[in-house]
């Protein structure tokens, strides 16, 4: 099960920089900056600087940013910081290079957390620097026996997915990526390093979570809650086309519904290989446990053209449902250290606060039946999503039953504008962050629903001067 080719996300818009003032009329002293960083500054001209600029999804491959900050540590982010301040530079954090939108690069300064990826446990915390990768995350603590819920996407970079919220493999169990955050450390616009946590700037540390990256300053490093691992069950059923409208309205009955232990993935599927139907998922528990939860929904469904069903570690889990379960760790990564390479993208997204009608059903395959290769993604929430406050931290979908995922090769939007219009009587406006979509008008409420003007105070107290400018941001 290659789930990378579900996982290639990116979306085509250009990207917005701040008016610049007019008092900045000298040109920046870049030879001054990079003196005074203990990482690196890759400019245009310099040997690397064709790899510096380039994010997962190769459209947005055109934006050229004026440099490219590899910074060591909290005091580089603070000495880049003042750099744009003093300069009216454009400025971009960047941790993994997996915006949707293409936001984490721009025509300014990026600043690169992507050398501060130390992960380190002890006492049943992991702290991680934002920069690390999924799949670092993942192997380091597993040689504890110990793990955070998180996402699938192994060269996803842990900031960005933090921030965001983090619905993951096992967010049923032990609920969203920021549901186990205890602290973020964070460089704020006007250069201070600060520790946040419930106790210390208890606003701003609300606000990370799920509150979106790049609004508030530039994180460094977190530290998480762990929970114990042991080896589960992974389980793949594939369906004909034909099945594809049982099968989704059975999945959305079941899935949400499901005990915590129990997550799972619908993908409906539609590419040069012919249209596939496959419900994916992992389980806490025994095989005949598994076998038993499975039956209801195989039974509305109909008997499956394949199933397997295994059961593997905690790591290997993590790798299968990453899309590179025959590769080492070490391979886990991209190109050119790795083996993973870079995918053109184009995606949208909703959230599920009720499941579809019989109407609904037929509209969204529909849309799917239509040619070209493109494919929806349902992953099941509820569990322990669901028993948080939508108030308690900044992710406010925590009623909704799934979300939704919609994904087309290249860049043409035409299909996923389509879809998504096709679907928004059914599903409402409500929509994830960390799919973030440049072609939302209404985006403040589709992505923060009520906690959107607590985020704007937020916004305004620790960024009153807005230094930090995406084209959606806070």
């Amino acid at each position: 099960m290659d789930r990378r080719h579900f996982l290639r996300t990116a979306a085509l818009a250009p990207v917005l920089a701040p008016v610049l003032s007019t008092e900045h009329t000298r040109a920046p002293d870049w030879a001054k900056l990079r003196r005074g960083l203990s990482g690196t500054l890759v400019l245009p001209g310099d040997s690397g600087y064709g790899s510096a600029r380039r994010l997962f999804n190769p459209v947005f491959d055109r934006i050229r940013p004026r440099g490219v900050a590899y910074c060591a540590g909290p005091a580089d982010v603070a000495r880049c910081l003042a750099f744009v301040r003093a300069n009216g530079l454009p400025v971009t954090a960047r941790s993994g290079g997996h915006s949707y939108a293409g936001w984490s690069t721009g025509t300014g300064l990026v600043v690169d957390v992507s050398r501060m990826n130390k992960v380190g446990y002890a006492d049943g915390r992991a702290t991680v620097g934002a920069g690390a990768k999924l799949i670092d995350v993942y192997s380091t603590l597993a040689r504890h026996r110990v793990g955070v819920p998180a996402g699938t996407c192994p060269t996803v970079g842990v900031g960005g997915l933090a921030l965001g919220g983090g619905i993951g493999v096992l967010s049923r169990k032990y609920g969203l990526t920021c549901d186990t955050l205890e602290s973020v450390r964070i460089v704020t616009a006007d250069g201070r390093v600060l520790d946040c946590d419930e106790r210390n700037h208890p606003d701003l540390f609300w606000a990370c979570r799920g509150g979106g990256g790049g609004n508030f300053g530039v994180a460094v490093s977190f530290t998480f809650r762990t929970h114990a691992t042991s080896d589960l069950n992974v389980f793949f059923l594939r369906w004909t086309w034909a099945k594809a409208a049982a099968a989704l309205a059975a999945w959305q009955e079941w899935a949400p519904a499901a005990p915590d232990e129990l997550w799972s993935t619908l993908h409906l599927t539609r590419d040069p290989g012919g249209p596939e139907v496959r419900i994916t998922g992992v389980h806490l528990g025994g095989k005949a446990e598994l076998d038993r939860l499975l039956a209801p929904v195989v039974a509305r469904i109909g008997r499956p053209a394949s199933r397997t069903v295994y059961r593997t570690s905690y790591l290997q889990a993590m790798k299968v449902m990453g899309g590179c379960s025959s590769l080492t760790v070490d391979q886990c990564h991209p190109s050119p250290h790795g083996r993973l390479g870079r995918a053109a993208f184009a995606a949208k997204s909703h959230l599920a606060y009720r499941p579809l009608t019989p109407d609904g059903v037929r509209a969204l395959v529909a849309e799917v039946s239509r040619p070209g290769p493109h494919s929806v993604l349902f992953d099941a929430m509820g569990g322990a999503v669901a028993r948080v406050r939508p108030d308690a931290t900044a992710f406010p979908h925590r009623a909704a039953l799934y979300s939704v995922q919609y994904y087309q090769e290249g860049n043409d939007r035409a299909w996923l504008r389509r879809i998504q219009s096709a679907m928004a009587p059914h599903f409402g406006e409500h929509a994830y962050v960390n799919y973030i979509d440049p072609d939302l008008r209404n985006w403040r409420t589709a992505y923060y629903g009520a906690n959107a003007a607590r985020l704007a105070q937020v916004k305004a107290a620790y960024d009153p001067s807005r230094l930090f400018r995406l084209p959606q941001g806070v």
